[in-house]
C-alpha cells in the first residue's frame, strides 16, 4: 500500500496536518489499513525532503499544516493514471503457511485449510453484512468505503475458492500415496531401510 501516494491525494484536496491526513485516510477506508501517526509524519518529512509537500505555516493551535507542491499534483496524477504492477506480489502469510505445512512432516495440513475456512467465512459474512447495511444507509461519502469492502469481500471468496482447491490437491496427493502403498506394499517417497532398519 502506498501511504506515501495516499498522503498526496488527500493533500490535493486540501492543506491538512498530520492527523487531519490519519484520520481522513481511515474515513475514507473504513480503517481496514490503520496507520500509525509515527508512520504519517515520517512519510511527510519524507515527501517535504523530496519537494512533493511544503510546510504551510501551522493552524494556530501548534499543528504544522502541510499543502502539496506542484511537483506532487503531478506525482499523485501519475500514480492515479498507472496500473497496480503484479511484478512483486505482496506477502500472503496464509499462502506462505501452507507452503511450508505442506513440505514439513508432522503438520496437519488439512487442520489448517479447515481452521482457516471458518475463519475466512466469518469475515466474508461480516463483511456482506457491512456493505448490506452501509449500501442501505447510503450517504454521499459512503461510496469510498463500498469500494473497499467489495474490494475485501471478493478477496475472500477468492481464498475461500482456493482453500477448496487446496483441500482437493491434498486428497488427490493422499489417494495417490495410497495407490503407490498399494501397488508397491511401500511408499515410493519412504527412504530406503537402513542396516539398524533390517536388524
Amino acid at each position: 500500500m502506498s501511504i506515501r501516494h495516499s498522503l498526496l491525494a488527500l493533500l490535493q484536496d486540501r492543506p491538512r496536518y498530520g492527523y487531519q491526513l490519519r484520520v481522513e485516510f481511515e474515513n475514507r477506508t473504513g480503517s481496514t489499513w490503520p496507520l500509525n501517526i509515527g508512520q504519517v509524519y515520517t512519510t511527510l518529512d519524507r515527501l517535504e525532503r523530496d519537494g512533493l509537500v511544503a510546510k504551510d505555516g501551522d493552524d494556530g493551535e501548534g499543528h504544522v499544516v502541510y499543502s502539496i507542491t506542484a511537483e506532487g499534483e503531478a506525482e499523485v496524477r501519475s500514480w492515479f493514471a498507472a496500473p497496480v504492477e503484479r511484478t512483486n506480489p505482496p506477502r500472503n502469510e496464509l499462502a506462505i503457511k501452507l507452503a511450508l505445512a505442506v513440505t514439513l512432516p508432522g503438520v496437519d495440513v488439512q487442520a489448517i485449510i479447515q481452521a482457516q475456512r471458518v475463519a475466512s467465512i466469518r469475515a466474508l459474512q461480516d463483511y456482506t453484512k457491512s456493505r448490506r447495511d452501509t449500501a442501505s444507509n447510503q450517504r454521499s461519502g459512503d461510496t469510498a468505503w463500498l469500494l473497499v469492502l467489495d474490494s475485501l469481500i471478493f478477496q475472500t471468496e477468492a481464498e475461500v475458492r482456493w482453500l477448496d482447491l487446496c483441500e482437493a490437491r491434498m486428497v488427490q496427493l493422499a489417494a495417490a500415496t495410497a495407490a503407490r502403498k498399494t501397488s508397491n506394499g511401500v511408499t515410493e517417497d519412504a527412504a530406503p531401510p537402513t542396516a539398524d532398519s533390517r536388524r
